[in-house]
Parts: C-alpha cells; structure tokens; sequence
C-alpha cells in the first residue's frame, strides 16, 4: 500500500508544483497509511485535488487496517482465509466473544466506520456550508470526518483547525469523531450490544471495553487541565476563558493520536511539549485506528504498580484479577517501543546535529524528541521540524511511522505464542530497588 501510494504520488498530477521525489512521496505515502499526519509539505497547496485524494483513500486504508483490507480482498477473489486467520480476526475485533464469522466481523466493521464517518461529515458539512458555500463544503467535510475518525490528522488547511479553535460545532465533531475512532472497534460494538440488546438483565461491559472507556476518559481530563494550566498565559492567553476551556480539550483529545491542532504548537511551554510526548506514546486503544502502546498496556502496568504497592500480589481492578499473561504482554510492549525510539531519537541527533556542540543546538533536542513520539504514536503533531529534516531523518522518520503503526500489535502476538521449555532452572531473587 505504501509503495503505490508513492508511485501515485510522484506523479506529475499529483503536485501543483514539482513533482515530488522518491524520499518526500515515500514520506506522504507512509503518513498517510500509517494515519501519521506528519508532512514534509502544506498539502492544501503542495498537492492538487488529485494528489489530496491519493491521501485519502490511503487514511481511509490505512485506518481500517491491513488485516481488515487483506481478508476482504480475500473474501471479494472467493477465498476464504485460513482458519487462525479468521480466529484472529475474531479475537482482535471482538475481544473473543460471539459466535460471528469473520465475514460477519468484517461486515461490521465497514458498515460501522463508513456510517459514522458520513454522520461525521454531514454534521461539518452543515456547519461549514453557510460560509464556505454549499458546493464548496462537501470535499472538505468528507475529508476532514475520515482524517478524524481514522486518527490521522491530515488538514487541508494550513493552519489544521487553529482559525475554528473557538467553533463549538467543529470541536466537537472532530472530537467525537476522533474519541470513537481511537476506542476501537471492540469496545464500540460493546457498547453497541450494551445499549441495543433488549434483555431482562442488563448485560455488563467486557473488562477490556471498561478499562478502554476508563483510561481514555482520565487521560483527556488529565491532559485537558494539565494543558489548560500550562499554557493558560501562553498559547490560551488570547481566548475567552470557555475558549481556553474548548482548545484545552481538544489539544488533550488530538494528542494522544489524531494530530489535529487548535493552537500552535511550535511556541508551546517545554513542559507542554514533554506532557504531550508522554500523551502521543500512549496513544489510542487496541483495535482502533490509532498508533502508540495503548491505553490498556498502560493502564495494566498503572494497576500492577498500585496493586503491589497495596499489597496484592495479583493485580486487581473492577473486581477482576490481570492476568499475567496481559501484563507480560503489556511489559514486553513498552520495553520493546522505547527501545525503538530510543534507538530512532539518537539517529535523528547523529543525521540533524551531528558536528555541532549542545551549546548550538538548545532546543532541538526536544523538538528532535517530539517528532520521534509523533512518529512512533502515529500522531501527527510537530513542532515546525518535519520539513527541514534531511534526507537520512525523513528515512528515520518513516521508519517509526511504519513501527509504530504494526509495531505493538505484531510484539504483542509475538509474545502470545507459549513456549515450552523442556528446562526448568532452580529460583533465585536479585536485588530490586
């Protein structure tokens, strides 16, 4: 998908100027399948209708997901996949649950995401029509709803939403949009069956859609009141006080994955900039369309640490015990991520600062830094540094995009399969702390 999304891309069609090479095609092509954002030019201007609509269909792709994409192209040639495919599929996307086939699943999942895309652009549609003219409105609102459900944060304005950063209507559009495309699938239909399902008892929530539900909220009300103390005289300094409020939200919303912008985030706070680093690594919730560790891997480890600090030797939340296998998968997942961006961020210092002392380079570091979160957590946030990347920190860059894209979830079944060893060692406790 990507290598075709570059060759479409160097076309000469595709670009109101000169054509793009190979390096700055393949950049766009992996932003936009990977639902990164991250762009070595203003596509609004640097790219024609056509080019802009190569990206789209790449989002829309690359948000769905290849293991979706495959399967329905195996199911379209009258294929039908493997039975462990069609047991993953079914595991990935409904949590285990349910007697459905994979064709079923799959079904679900279109029908689910193209009908609250076209909610989602009909609502920006109706608002943007009356000032932009309603023949004029239709591209924009098409586009904008399935860069925000697919997390990917591609704007075809210059300035992303920072001139509709007070517009009630379009926050909140986005928001929603970008909420429900980053909680995943499962817990959608979860919520879905929760609600729909007429039953004498009331059917619970899996543990895995409550714990998705629960550290998503907490985390955009966290992120919203760090940011709004933070950058209260900074970047909020020239909005009304319910302004300040709605920008807070939304930048806590877009942060974690979809890379939308209301305010600017080149003249942020460094704290700002490191508290959205930490926001863009955790990124969105398995099965979605988002990119980062996720906020179940997180959350497990939070309540693996809280529970030990208590007392439990077994990790509690909601009632329920983890099981050591989620939290294994949850450890082997962020160690192997900040290995990966660890590695990335000093071939990023080696290719754009390397030769020069740290006396002439302050700032850069964290810039450098945020980019690579960025990258890695398919964000799309930047601080300005994206186009003036050489070509060797470009390369960089796409290769986080692509590892951070699959990179979780492949760790993630890598450390599913048991191996049994045939040697069993005797114990012994090293000193910890």
């Amino acid at each position: 998908m990507i290598a075709i999304g570059t060759l479409l891309l160097m076309v000469p069609a595709a670009s109101t100027g000169t054509s793009l090479g190979v390096i700055d095609a393949l950049f766009m092509s992996t932003s936009a399948s990977c639902v990164t954002g991250l762009s070595v030019l203003d596509i609004s201007h640097g790219l024609t209708r056509y080019g802009q609509f190569v990206i789209l269909v790449l989002i829309q792709f690359g948000g769905l997901g290849i293991l979706t994409i495959s399967t329905l192209v195996l199911m379209m040639v009258r294929k039908r996949p493997t039975l462990s495919g069609q047991a993953l599929i079914k595991d990935t996307f409904t949590y285990g649950e349910g007697k459905q086939t994979a064709s079923a699943v799959l079904k679900a999942i279109f029908v689910t995401a193209f009908c609250i895309e076209a909610a989602g652009a009909l609502g920006l549609y109706l608002r943007m029509a009356p000032e932009t003219g309603w023949g004029r409105a239709a591209y924009p609102a098409v586009f904008h709803a399935v860069s925000a459900f697919c997390n990917a944060g591609f704007s075809l304005y210059s300035d992303s939403f920072v001139g509709y950063r007070e517009d009630w209507a379009v926050n909140a559009i986005l928001s929603v949009l970008i909420i429900v495309g980053g909680i995943g699938f499962i817990v959608i239909a979860d919520v879905k069956k929760r609600f729909m399902e007429r039953k004498t008892v009331v059917r619970r929530l899996s543990l895995h859609s409550r714990v998705a539900l629960t550290a998503s909220a907490v985390l955009i009300l966290v992120g919203a009141a760090a940011i709004l103390v933070m950058e209260w005289n900074n970047t909020l300094a020239p909005l009304s006080v319910p302004g300040r409020i709605m920008a807070a939200l939304f930048q806590s919303i877009t942060a974690r994955t979809a890379g939308f912008n209301t305010l600017d985030i080149g003249i942020m706070a460094n704290e700002t900039l490191f508290f959205l680093c930490i926001l863009m690594f955790i990124g969105a919730c398995p099965g979605s369309c988002g990119g980062g560790v996720k906020t179940t891997t997180v959350f497990g480890l939070w309540v693996l640490g809280i529970s030990r600090l208590r007392g439990y030797t077994h990790p509690q939340v909601f009632r329920r015990t983890l099981t050591e296998a989620s939290i294994s998968k949850a450890t082997s997942v962020v160690m192997v991520s900040m290995a990966v961006i660890t590695l990335a961020i000093m071939v990023l210092m080696m290719s754009e600062l390397g030769g020069f002392s740290h006396t002439q380079t302050r700032g850069r570091f964290l810039e450098l830094f945020f980019e690579a979160l960025s990258a890695f957590g398919t964000v799309g946030l930047s601080t300005g540094v994206t186009e003036t990347l050489s070509e060797m920190g470009r390369i960089t860059i796409v290769a986080l995009m692509f590892i951070g894209r699959l990179g979780p979830m492949v760790i993630a079944l890598a450390v599913s399969r048991e191996r049994i060893s045939r040697v069993h060692y005797a114990e012994e406790n090293i000193m910890i702390g």
